[in-house]
């Protein structure tokens, strides 16, 4: 599945864990959870755990970057 999704078609996305976007970010995991539950990253909720996009932690390091520049 690569270029623009068709009509019916979800895009391709690629999902995080908790401990995949701490390790990227260097941040512990509770930071990440903080981070999840208000609301400065987004991550849906599969069964117990939680996925987060991978454009969803790029985002929000450049708006953290861009803040503290």
């Amino acid at each position: 599945m690569t270029g623009t999704p068709h009509a019916g078609e979800l895009p391709e996305v690629r999902f995080l864990t908790v401990a995949e976007v701490a390790s990227l970010m260097r941040v512990s995991k509770m930071t990440v959870y903080r981070l999840v539950h208000g609301g400065e990253l987004t991550a849906v909720r599969v069964g117990r755990s939680f996925r987060v996009p991978e454009h969803a932690v790029h985002t929000y390091l450049k708006g953290a970057f861009s803040e503290s520049a």
